[in-house]
């Protein structure tokens, strides 16, 4: 049994939480504001209210320090969105390195850092975990400039945490699906999608179990957490139409070719994934 707190009870934390619970873990979350503190139902499961301040640096700090140490906390998860839609973004990493820097004063034993395959650059072809990083970002190369703003700074969040001195995972999530996000959804919000373009997507069930696997299997690593065999954007959105019996009609169909977030790395060191295609989990 692991004392975990994770910073961030929304559509992941909350679930991973209450998975983690029933696993004999002993886990407390966080949300920022005592009302969203209250929809955390599970009686079992305290859940503390804390929000990072960029513009106040050392008392957030001290504030998570307290919480981390009252909670004896040994493993720390952080499960938070980096609010590029809001126009927060640039605050993200700041407040990884305000997580990391409480961590080590705390001694915790484990950080594992849910990022996003936003990281990697606007360039087809297939992408390993190798192909972004900081150094790479911000380079005098020609292919720095393939990496936007947003992938750059979230580069900067993971290198708080690998500088952190320790033990660490960094999970980089695909576009997330699951209860209450099925992606039939999101399509009409798509201005098109591409017959050349794959899907890279990711069931809850499976970022969950990532996390889980994290925990036991992966000491400081950064790994993609994606389905492992997917199709086209087409041929997804269609399927998904389908399968909610939607009467929406597909966006404009494309030719354009764009990445494939590579899963062997993940499969090589030993997760199983529930969901061994995109086209599966659109039917869980």
């Amino acid at each position: 049994m692991a004392s975990i707190f994770i910073v961030g009870a929304g559509w992941v934390g909350a679930p991973l939480s209450e998975h983690l619970e029933r696993h004999g873990n002993r886990v407390v979350v966080t949300k920022t504001t005592q009302a969203g503190a209250d929809t955390i139902t599970s009686e079992r499961i305290p859940c503390e209210v804390f929000s990072f301040d960029s513009s106040d640096p050392d008392q957030t700090i001290g504030r998570l320090y307290s919480l981390l140490l009252e909670n004896n906390t040994e493993i720390v998860i952080g499960s938070f969105p980096p609010g590029f839609r809001k126009g927060a973004g640039q605050e993200y990493a700041d407040y990884w390195q305000q997580l990391a820097n409480a961590c080590q004063k705390a001694n915790i034993k484990k950080l594992i850092m849910v990022s996003s395959t936003t990281v990697y650059p606007t360039k087809p072809g297939v992408l390993n975990e190798l192909d972004a990083s900081l150094p790479l970002s911000t380079s005098d190369s020609e292919q720095a400039s393939s990496f936007s703003d947003n992938a750059r700074t979230m580069l900067q969040a993971e290198q708080f945490v690998i500088d952190s001195g320790i033990d660490y995972t960094i999970l980089r999530f695909s576009g997330l699906i699951g209860p209450s996000r099925h992606p039939s959804r999101f399509a009409s919000k798509l201005k098109q999608v591409s017959t050349q373009a794959p899907a890279n997507m990711l069931h809850l069930d499976d970022a969950i179990g990532a996390v889980d696997f994290a925990i036991s299997h992966l000491h400081n690593e950064v790994v993609n957490v994606t389905t492992p065999n997917t199709v086209s954007k087409a041929e997804f959105y269609a399927a998904a139409l389908k399968s909610a019996n939607s009467s929406e009609p597909l966006p404009t169909v494309v030719d354009t070719p764009d990445k494939l977030i590579s899963s062997k790395k993940i499969l090589d060191l030993g997760y199983s994934f529930k969901f061994e295609s995109t086209l599966d989990a659109l039917h869980d």
